[in-house]
């Protein structure tokens, strides 16, 4: 055990730097280890510091290393109001400045510390009832799909987002009792009007890392997990989402997103910049996030603010983001934790192995990775519902986030939350919020012991 542990120190001190831009591109050769440590197949780094989430792929070389590196300085750039500097282009509505923002150090974000903390990464997703032509949530006229909090001057911002909270105790059968924190979203000060009844929904923001393996999964192997009408009889239904592809103008199945409601990495950077930073891109999101607006006039040029390089480059920084290894696998607590977790049927939605297909980024080609996420829709329940469907997701359905590096989530971020809404403080906390068919395995973990419970968590905490 000693001799392991060692190895794994060496190699996380190997890989804890992040290699200059003109450098090679090559990594240092990795020791030979469990291959369970190999979270993303070869494109795995070993770093557990508060940079673990910031390194290109492990098997990333040459001028590929150069490309991820020039994406990242636009992921990583602060946005300017046109003619104030580059890159240009911010708002004239919006939320955040720059990706990393939201994604600190390339994870999660955290619920907002005070009124108004602009590096919370928490929105406030907006919709009236109904469905678009696609299938897509219908815009709040005069406020669109999203609520934007900030604005260029001259230029009247569309509210603020408020949550209020309420305690919910949950006392396990030992007697021990754990206070949950169930959020409720409001719009305050709306610049005019929203409509009487209106759907919204807090998002988090999730973390990068590992995008590009999970694009890499095929739809059917997806296909094959999925069990939409529950055949095998064993509650858990997972399905995919189907949604509206702009760049091959068809349907798609949905990857990313809290409800899988973008198909690829590269939609959703670009929706993403267009959203929540009123940026445009060139092909994809071409025009303002404006929805009739009176509010949204100013600061806009005549040309796109992104043209489909750039895009391209920020979505290719994304896709080669590697996912970190695991940690202290051979611990005993662990080691009993990843039974449990098995036992209790964590592991049905959060399925530990897959494996990669061909694409067009080499590198992510054929791994055998390890992301504990079967990509699919499941009904956690209305407790943790919004009330807000979004292509054939529905209302209580979440894609089963990945597990892989979520016990380093607080290392780079020591404010990160957990769920869609950032609610959960803790993975214990996030447990504990799991209904519909996940509801038999959330009794179940209730119903272990307090040092099984800590077992489990102590796994969770080692991905």
């Amino acid at each position: 055990m000693y001799q392991v542990l060692f190895l794994i120190t060496l190699v996380v001190v190997l890989f804890a730097c992040r290699p200059d831009k003109d450098d090679d591109g090559e990594n240092p050769p990795v020791v030979n280890i469990d291959p369970a440590y190999y979270a993303g197949g070869s494109t795995t780094v070993f770093d557990a510091s508060s940079n673990a989430f910031m390194h290109p792929l492990a098997n990333l070389s040459g001028n590929s290393i150069n490309d991820f590196y020039n994406g990242e300085d636009l992921f990583q750039a602060e946005f300017q109001t046109l003619g104030n500097g580059e890159p240009g282009g911010i708002g004239p509505l919006f939320i955040q400045t720059s990706c990393v923002g939201c994604h600190v150090q390339n994870g999660r974000g955290h619920i907002p510390l005070f009124e108004n903390d602009l590096t919370s990464g928490l929105l406030l997703r907006l919709s009236i009832p109904g469905a678009g032509v696609h299938g897509e949530p219908l815009s709040v006229p005069g406020f669109g799909g999203q609520l934007q909090s900030r604005s260029i001057d001259g230029t009247i911002h569309e509210g603020n987002m408020s949550i209020s909270w309420e305690d919910v105790p949950v006392t396990y059968p030992d007697g021990q009792t754990i206070i949950l924190k169930q959020p409720y979203f409001s719009v305050v000060n709306p610049y005019t009007p929203l409509p009487d009844f209106y759907l919204r929904g807090g998002r988090l923001a999730p973390p990068i890392y590992g995008s590009g393996l999970l694009e890499a999964i095929s739809d059917e192997t997806l296909l094959l997990i999925a069990d939409e009408m529950d055949v095998n009889g064993d509650g858990i239904s997972g399905k995919p989402n189907w949604v509206w592809n702009i760049q091959t103008q068809t349907m798609s199945m949905g990857k990313f997103g809290w409800k899988s409601s973008n198909p690829n990495t590269k939609q959703q950077s670009a929706e993403a910049f267009n959203q929540d930073m009123g940026v445009t891109s060139e092909n994809l999101f071409p025009t303002e996030n404006c929805y009739g607006q009176l509010n949204c006039e100013g600061g806009m040029g005549k040309l796109t603010d992104l043209t489909e390089e750039q895009i391209n480059s920020v979505a290719y920084y994304v896709l080669t983001v590697a996912p970190p290894a695991p940690r202290n696998l051979e611990d005993s607590q662990v080691q009993l934790g990843k039974t449990l977790f098995d036992q209790v049927m964590c592991s049905s939605c959060h399925i530990p192995e897959i494996t990669t297909g061909s694409y067009a980024i080499p590198e992510l080609s054929y791994q055998t990775i390890r992301p504990y996420t079967d990509l699919l829709l499941h009904d956690l329940g209305a407790t943790l519902g919004d009330g807000r469907p979004d292509y054939v997701a529905g209302a209580n359905e979440w894609r089963t986030p990945p597990l892989w590096g979520i016990g380093l989530a607080k290392v780079v971020n020591p404010n990160a939350s957990f769920l869609h809404d950032g609610r959960a403080a803790t993975l214990e906390e996030a447990i504990l919020w799991h209904e519909g068919e996940a509801y038999e395995s959330k009794m179940a973990f209730m119903n272990l012991t307090a040092a099984e419970r800590a077992a489990l968590i102590a796994f969770l905490n080692a991905l």
